[in-house]
């Protein structure tokens, strides 16, 4: 079996951009893993995994995930890192769909993975959606 952190960061490689490789991300679950956007309250299984980071792949094809920060406590992998691109594709948000604003975005976040045999049980996703909002144009600064 590899070490967990290694399975996160083919995990993030996986999730870059235009090269988003749907089925190894979804297929890097266990069959009762999950993902959860914490500020989004959205808890999500099975393909609706894959079709959340497509979403996002899809406003922002050039979506770079910058990690600096690796912690590795066994069964648990906690990343800090930064999402960073352009939106230049129609971003679905609860109130509608976004229009793309060519604006870019550099969002704070902080993900944490537990895995088990070698596939991730549960991924939370610590994100600053204000931030994000406040780059897209969405809300004061």
């Amino acid at each position: 079996m590899r070490e967990n952190e290694a399975i996160i960061r083919d995990l993030y490689a996986v999730a870059e951009g235009e090269g988003f490789d749907m089925a190894t991300f979804v297929a890097a679950f266990s069959d009762d893993g999950y993902m959860t956007d914490i500020p989004a309250g959205a808890t999500l299984r099975g393909q609706a995994i894959g079709d959340y980071i497509g979403a996002l792949s899809a406003a922002f094809p050039d979506i770079h995930r910058e990690l600096f920060n690796v912690y590795d406590a066994g069964g648990v992998i906690v990343v800090e890192l930064a999402i960073r691109g352009t939106h230049t594709g129609p971003l679905a948000l609860p109130s509608g769909t976004l229009a793309p604003t060519h604006r870019t975005i550099d969002v704070p976040c902080c993900d944490v993975f537990h895995l088990a045999g070698g596939k991730v049980t549960s991924f939370h996703c610590y994100n600053a959606a204000s931030v994000m909002q406040q780059q897209l144009g969405l809300a004061g600064n």
